[in-house]
């Protein structure tokens, strides 16, 4: 059986809080407590997922280094921490915790198990997650050993079944009116015992190894988008199957566009007398420049939309837009006759409400307001 992901495993987001991550551990334990499925098996296994998840996440470090690098990141085998300890005390008391030992699971009754998976972050330009690209990434793996075939076993030796276990991995061990099935601890649920390690690995079947890969990335992924690259994860034990790699996207901020789904938008600076008279600017895309007609008598806020100058989702549905949103400036560091003819502008301007219709409104209803309050 597949290790799963320990956030799947509770049913809970990755950024769960320690109060979520309790109460869904706590209504796992109950459900799958194995004195009340006696008749179900497979509820013991499901019972040692949950705490074995639970036991990780609610450790703070653990729940950092698995964050980073998967179960590679708390897996002792691996040299990523000390592993499930199997704490119940938390959910049933003391009395519970002294009863259930710990217990690792994963694991067919001949020991083999599938590789951990992996995850690599990888940042993008928006451009990059626009227009998509090929990217080499170089990350560090746990893969079969080339000395002793992945076996833990010195070349020419085999390991011997485990006379505790049979070789099935786990023992069952019963305590009062508890009957439960642990991992085997001579074997630590391999259900072999090699007494010959091979050097290389020192017994391990695996040894750390760093490969390149070529990352292909379509084109429309946005941040928080995985990319699942089968078998490219840690080597299996035993002969199991390889885990998968993740390649998770985080797309960095842009100095001028901003995205939403599949459409872009920017932030255009007009001058005011652009905004008042008109004109014609060459605003930036992804494509290239392109020219945006602005009319006479434009405002702040005036959103100007591109058609076809947005992106193109890995989901479908189309290509989005480019939606310019103008800003009018106020012109700084006047020269004495540039805020002379400003003056004069002004009070040309005054002569006439109409210039200013917005302005005039909002005083108006101001008035009224005031009125109302001494009327």
């Amino acid at each position: 059986m597949s290790k799963r992901d320990y956030y799947e495993v509770l049913g809970i987001n990755r950024d769960a809080s320690d109060e979520e991550l309790k109460k869904a551990y706590r209504r796992l334990a109950m459900k799958f407590h194995p004195d009340r499925n006696s008749d179900d098996p497979e509820s013991d296994e499901k019972f040692k997922e949950a705490s074995e998840a639970y036991e990780i996440l609610s450790n703070r470090e653990k729940r950092h280094a698995y964050d980073q690098f998967g179960h590679a990141g708390v897996d002792p085998s691996q040299g990523g921490g000390q592993g499930f300890e199997g704490n119940f005390g938390d959910i049933f008391g003391d009395v519970f915790g002294d009863i259930f030992g710990g217990g690792r699971g994963g694991r067919s009754a001949n020991g083999m198990s599938r590789g951990s998976d992996l995850r690599y972050n990888m940042q993008l330009d928006l451009e990059q997650a626009v227009s998509g690209d090929t990217v080499e990434v170089r990350i560090p793996v746990l893969t079969a050993c080339e000395d002793c075939d992945g076996s833990g076993a010195a070349p020419g030796t085999t390991p011997s079944t485990c006379p505790d276990c049979q070789g099935a991995g786990q023992i069952r061990v019963s305590q009062g009116f508890f009957s439960l099935q642990q991992t085997c601890p001579r074997c630590r649920g391999q259900g072999r015992i090699v007494s010959d390690p091979c050097r290389k690995c020192s017994g391990a079947g695996r040894a750390e190894k760093r490969k390149t890969l070529s990352v292909k990335i379509p084109a429309g992924v946005d941040t928080g988008d995985r990319i699942r690259l089968s078998g490219e994860g840690e080597a299996g034990m035993n002969g199991g199957p390889p885990g998968d790699l993740y390649v998770q996207i985080d797309v960095r901020e842009h100095a001028i566009f901003s995205r939403d789904g599949r459409n872009l938008y920017c932030e255009v600076p007009i001058s005011i007398v652009d905004a008042a008279l008109g004109g014609e600017l060459e605003v930036p895309t992804l494509d290239g420049r392109v020219k945006l007609k602005i009319p006479t008598e434009t405002q702040t806020g005036k959103i100007f939309r591109l058609r076809g100058k947005g992106v193109t989702q890995v989901r479908g549905g189309g290509i989005g837009d480019l939606l310019c949103k103008v800003v009018v400036e106020t012109p700084v560091k006047l020269t004495d006759r540039q805020k002379e003819l400003l003056q004069e502008l002004k009070t040309s301007l005054n002569e006439s409400a109409k210039h200013s219709p917005r302005e005039t409104s909002w005083f108006d209803g101001v008035k009224k307001f005031f009125d109302g309050l001494t009327g």
